[in-house]
């Protein structure tokens, strides 16, 4: 009987969002989990992840880049066999979907 490593779901959801931290909105000095970007993040039984996130604006300069950004740091993490980023602008992100951090961080606070 071959031994399966075992990784408990949260753990690796913990995981991905550790990864989500160290990107950063080029034009604001914040990484995007704090910005309020993440609106969800999804890890099923098979170890594969999906992101649900948003931009600050749709005509965003980095719309085509950041969402393939986030796609590959996650997916470089081990035991992660998939991941898939999904935008959405419903809601519409706002400064107040900001973190605490994020706005002291930027002076509004």
């Amino acid at each position: 009987m071959s031994e399966e490593i075992k990784i408990d779901i949260n753990e690796l959801g913990e995981k991905v969002v550790t990864v989500i931290k160290t990107i950063f909105d080029p034009e604001i000095p914040v990484d995007i989990y704090e910005l309020g970007l993440i609106y969800d993040v999804f890890v099923n039984e098979d170890y594969a992840v999906k992101v649900l996130m948003t931009l600050t604006t749709p005509n965003c300069p980095v719309a085509e880049s950041l969402p393939l950004e986030v796609e590959n740091k996650i997916k470089s993490i081990p035991l992660v066999t998939d991941a898939e980023v999904e935008i959405t602008f419903d809601p519409p992100w706002t400064q107040e979907l900001m973190s605490e951090e994020a706005k002291l961080e930027l002076g509004m606070l």
